[in-house]
């Protein structure tokens, strides 16, 4: 099944930072760490962001959805704040 977005809407899956550097370095704890996902569709409106883009965005302006035992995220364009 695949999740179409309406109008500046993007459909991604979250993604796990990685908890140490290329170089080995790990990294500490912090009190907030960026939200990452992988943009599986885009809507008819957007116009900065493409499917497969890693994108870092606000992580409480999200509608999370389980569909065939994964999860989706549903945001708007906006709500991105940069793509990696």
């Amino acid at each position: 099944m695949s999740l179409k977005p309406l109008k500046d809407r993007v459909v991604a899956t979250k993604e796990q930072p990685l908890e140490k550097t290329k170089s080995g370095i790990l990294l500490g704890e912090a009190k907030e760490k960026p939200a990452y996902a992988v943009v599986e569709s885009v809507g008819p409106e957007v116009k900065s962001i493409k499917k497969g883009d890693k994108i870092i965005y606000k992580e409480y302006s999200t509608t999370e959805v389980d569909i065939d035992n994964k999860t989706y995220l549903i945001l708007n364009e906006e709500d991105i704040l940069a793509t990696l």
